[in-house]
């Protein structure tokens, strides 16, 4: 005889069982997690939803694997000009699976990049950005830029020769714009030329501001994907 187990909690003891149930209870009572269930697992999915359905799926995954990666970075990297490129070596040869750490943060932000792309392009191919998902588009550049932004600022915190004349190059291309081009490449650089204070601006925007501003987009662009629906096939 098959006995059916009563509640998601069965392999415990009944008191703890009990313990748990109130718990929950008290969080549902509350928060209505039962109807936020519900809800996520009942959407509808329209039939013609393909693989290539999952590109911005997939560039979030990526996103979070940024993340956690450039976290555990954190706890060796030094935003210094005289210690950058010396702790990121430390990352790579002596810290416990910093190579791994690194190379996966290095190709997850590739891969990233990439899938950002093809999600860009199956969006235009297909009219996603059509009326009434034109807010949902903007949002959507927004992340592409923001995106564009985590390469740049990451390039330069190495603080090797490539990363120094990347940023260098990169600041230096508002300086054609006439009467506030130089203005605007001190104020990204925090000085006339590529120093401690570039290095200190990059760093801040890498692993605060720009992370901060594309979960706030990717909330949004979420958001409106899951009142809208997904876009119908053309």
């Amino acid at each position: 005889m098959v006995v059916r187990p009563r509640n998601l909690f069965v392999s415990v003891s009944p008191e703890y069982e009990s313990y748990l149930n109130k718990v929950y209870d008290w969080f549902e009572e509350r928060l209505e997690i039962q109807a936020i269930a519900d809800d996520i697992t009942s959407k509808y999915v329209p039939p013609h939803v393909n693989i290539f359905y999952c590109l911005g799926g997939i560039t979030l995954t990526c996103f979070l694997v940024q993340v956690a990666t450039g976290f555990a970075m954190t706890f060796y990297y030094r935003p210094t000009v005289t210690e950058a490129f010396a702790s990121v070596q430390y990352i790579m040869t002596e810290a416990n699976f910093g190579w791994l750490i690194r190379s996966v943060h290095r190709w997850s932000a590739s891969m990233m990049v990439l899938m950002m792309i093809l999600h860009v392009f199956r969006v235009y191919l297909t009219g996603g950005f059509k009326k009434p998902r034109e807010l949902t588009w903007v949002t959507g550049v927004v992340l592409a830029v923001l995106t564009a932004s985590f390469g740049v600022t990451g390039y330069s915190l190495p603080r090797d020769q490539v990363g120094y004349w990347a940023v260098k190059i990169v600041t230096g291309v508002p300086e054609a714009i006439p009467v506030i081009g130089s203005p605007l490449v001190e104020l990204l650089r925090g000085s006339a030329s590529v120093g401690q204070s570039t290095l200190t601006r990059f760093y801040s925007l890498h692993t605060f501001v720009l992370p901060l501003l594309t979960a706030v987009f990717m909330l949004m662009h979420f958001l409106m994907i899951r009142k809208q629906g997904i876009s119908g096939p053309l």
